[in-house]
């Protein structure tokens, strides 16, 4: 009988695991089938009412496959050098669903819903927020490796503290300092270009300029953010090249595993090693500078961009307002965009003058003009009186910004934008490319190379004050661009003086997206030596 009893209770208790189990899976199957096909079709259903549609949902995978079918359809599309219209090959998905549902449409994330934002009213709206409304999706830890939590990616008043320590370092007469280091950076690379044109019977030379670019963008960040340390600011540059290879592999082939950018695979293990360089680097940098500002007559932290922070850090109470982690962040946040988005902005500048042979002389013939000849060193003021050079900047910003797309995200609460009630949770994306081709903004030649749009400065070249998103607008708006916009401008300057130059014969107009915005196969271009 006391046998019994003990299989009869030992009996129970399994049935009551089983209940248990049984509760337990029938609790995670109906949480499943909600994210999975409930919410999804609710979502819809409810954008529908409003006049929003899109490509239907498709169970897990949402509008990833069609997405990814149609642009592994166009990755073999090359265009002709006086096109500028790369959608097709770029963003063929939007190009698609934009011509099916309009210019504001529904897709999906995974499961998660995303609304493309067309309508530069909406666009205003989100990015003129100051209420948190729509605020930074959350970034994976790949990138988080190659820029850190800094002014991109914090929120609220984390942002705000942030922004009051590393605005002092990019306000423009603390900028203009650095010219100097700017152009002599530049300097040394067209030397080089020199040396090898006046070696040929034709004073002529071909160069990948890409490569050259990036090399010389992160030559101008190292001297400029780091000063004396600028050798170890290379080896950032290095490091952060290959988290930039690895953060995008990693967005085009994991995002639907969940965990797999924290599983210990090959990549990943790259990965933390380089996260280590990097901040194994940055911190040696800091801490000298930190103790060499304590030594008497030392002269404080720095004129460059790091000593600019860290003065604007400690404070006049000697509080420091950001830890050292976050300077840490800060140093890979502008390093990596200081160096990225400018080395593409030259480029594609030497791609539109490369094929647009009226326009670079014109450009040559103010450079002249206001910066002197080759031997005239290039100031700051001269070249705040390049207005053409502007100009052509810009109108390279329109046609070939770095960023093609940027998210924003109704993290708080659901929202209301224009009309739309977007539920929490919603991704925002901002097709920056195809708004700076809309004829309604731009006008029936937004996709043409027009430089003269900008005459009247970038507030009056479109129908919308704010239409230029390059630098994005609002509170967010991009804290380098001045930065940018100099060191670009010094640059340019200095090349027009020395060459002329044209597109390469073998050059690929395929423009690809890896993160940034980049010609597929590199920029040759012909540099011809002008007679000094």
């Amino acid at each position: 009988m006391l046998g019994m009893g003990v299989s009869v209770s030992g009996g129970g208790a399994v049935l009551l695991v089983a209940v248990a189990l049984a509760a337990v899976a029938a609790t995670w199957l109906w949480a499943a089938l909600a994210r999975l096909v409930w919410r999804p079709y609710a979502v819809a259903r409810a954008f529908a009412r409003q006049g929003v549609r899109g490509p239907p949902y498709r169970l897990y995978f949402g509008s990833s496959r069609e997405s990814n079918a149609m642009r592994a359809a166009t990755s073999g599309l090359t265009l002709d050098r006086s096109s500028h219209d790369f959608i097709p090959r770029v963003m063929p998905q939007h190009r698609a669903w934009t011509s099916l549902y309009g210019k504001v449409f529904l897709l999906w994330n995974g499961t998660s819903p995303a609304l493309c934002v067309g309508s530069y009213d909406m666009v205003k709206r989100i990015l003129s927020d100051k209420a948190g409304l729509y605020g930074k999706p959350d970034p994976p830890p790949s990138i988080l490796a190659l820029m850190g939590m800094g002014l991109v990616f914090t929120e609220g008043d984390d942002w705000s503290r942030h922004r009051r320590v590393v605005n002092p370092a990019f306000a423009m007469d603390k900028l203009k300092l650095m010219t100097g280091a700017m152009a002599a950076c530049a300097g040394e690379v067209i030397r080089s270009w020199e040396s090898r044109a006046a070696a040929t019977t034709t004073g002529e030379v071909t160069v990948e300029v890409g490569h050259q670019f990036t090399e010389l963008t992160a030559d101008v960040i190292s001297h400029t953010a780091f000063g004396s340390s600028y050798k170890q600011g290379k080896e950032v540059f290095l490091a952060q090249r290959e988290l930039q290879f690895i953060a995008f592999t990693s967005l085009n082939t994991n995002r639907f595993v969940p965990g797999a950018q924290y599983a210990p695979t090959k990549s990943n293990l790259r990965r933390w090693r380089l996260e280590r360089k990097v901040r194994d680097t940055l911190v040696s940098i800091i801490d000298e500078r930190m103790a060499a500002a304590k030594e008497e007559g030392s002269g404080g932290y720095g004129r460059d961009l790091l000593g600019l922070m860290l003065e604007a850090n400690a404070g006049e109470d000697g509080k420091r307002a950001m830890s050292r982690d976050e300077i840490i962040d800060e140093c890979k946040t502008f390093f990596f965009a200081g160096h990225d988005t400018t080395s593409h902005l030259l480029t594609w500048a030497m791609f539109l003058l490369g094929t647009h042979p009226e326009w670079q002389q014109r450009l040559r013939e103010e450079v002249l003009r206001e910066c002197g000849g080759a031997e005239t060193p290039i100031t700051p003021d001269a070249l705040t009186k390049l207005k053409l050079v502007t100009m052509v900047l810009y109108e390279t910003l329109r046609l070939y910004g770095a960023v093609t797309l940027v998210a924003r995200m109704t993290k708080k609460a659901d929202a209301e934008l224009c009309g739309v009630k977007v539920p929490k949770g919603t991704l925002l994306l901002i097709p920056i490319a195809m708004l700076h081709r809309d004829e309604e903004m731009w006008g029936p030649d937004a996709g043409e190379f027009n430089p003269l749009r900008f005459r009247d400065g970038v507030g009056r070249a479109a129908a919308q004050p704010s239409a230029l998103l390059a630098f994005s607008v609002g509170p967010r708006s991009c804290i380098g661009q001045d930065f940018a916009m100099l060191e670009a401008k010094a640059t340019m300057a200095l090349i027009l003086r020395r060459f002329a130059f044209e597109v390469a014969p073998e050059y690929v107009h395929a423009p690809a997206d890896f993160l940034t915005l980049q010609p597929m196969q590199g920029l040759p271009i012909v540099l011809k030596l002008l007679d000094p």
